[in-house]
């Protein structure tokens, strides 16, 4: 497969020999480029999203999937993720370009299409949207989207978790709205506020339109 790749990926995944296992796989590429802890966090990503798949009738399988490569992108450094854009065809907005952490969902879908594999429109789409979510978001893509959130990649418990864990025993939709909310509470301390993050909560929440 890195035999028909885009040249422009190659220098971080070529290094890398994989072996058709998806987590085994996906964690010697994090590992490879020193980011254990996002390793750790994709497999509790992982076990999560099949887990809320399988209540919420979802496919666990491309549940699980979209959850092991959502931060692949993430291998992909800061400084170097707008050219990379530019290079394969990914539109970026201006505000992602100022703040290009955010585009990690982006540059994941492609990786996961390129080095993975992945075909399935589905599953590309939560890939891509796991972060801010989406107006129209399907039931995967806000699986994938709770589960990151519940199992978050910083130190510590998740200030929104209680809330978070109760409003998912409910629905999915609940849940999604509880941590979209949170963030808009949040909205005057972020580098950016994504668009895409306002008009998925707009749809949530229409009674709090702005």
């Amino acid at each position: 497969m890195l035999g028909s790749m885009n040249h422009h990926l190659k220098p971080y995944f070529e290094p890398i020999s994989l072996t058709g296992n998806l987590g085994s796989d996906v964690t010697a590429v994090l590992i490879h480029h020193h980011l254990p802890r996002v390793a750790g966090h994709v497999a509790r990503v992982a076990r999560e999203a099949r887990q809320l798949a399988s209540r919420f009738g979802a496919d666990p399988d491309q549940a699980e999937t979209a959850a092991w490569l959502h931060d692949i992108g993430g291998v992909i450094p800061n400084p170097a993720r707008v050219e990379l854009c530019a290079a394969l065809g990914i539109g970026v907005l201006p505000g992602e370009a100022a703040f290009p952490m955010i585009l990690h969902q982006k540059l994941s879908v492609v990786v996961a299409q390129a080095v993975f594999g992945v075909a399935e429109t589905a599953v590309l789409s939560a890939i891509g949207c796991h972060t801010t979510l989406k107006a129209g978001a399907s039931l995967l893509d806000k699986i994938v989207f709770v589960a990151d959130k519940i199992q978050w990649d910083q130190p510590g418990e998740p200030p929104y978790l209680e809330e978070l864990g109760t409003a998912v025993s409910q629905s999915i939709d609940d849940a999604c709205q509880v941590y979209l909310n949170h963030l808009w509470q949040q909205r005057d301390t972020l580098r950016y506020v994504h668009p895409w993050f306002i008009a998925a909560r707009e749809e949530f929440s229409p009674r709090l339109r702005r």
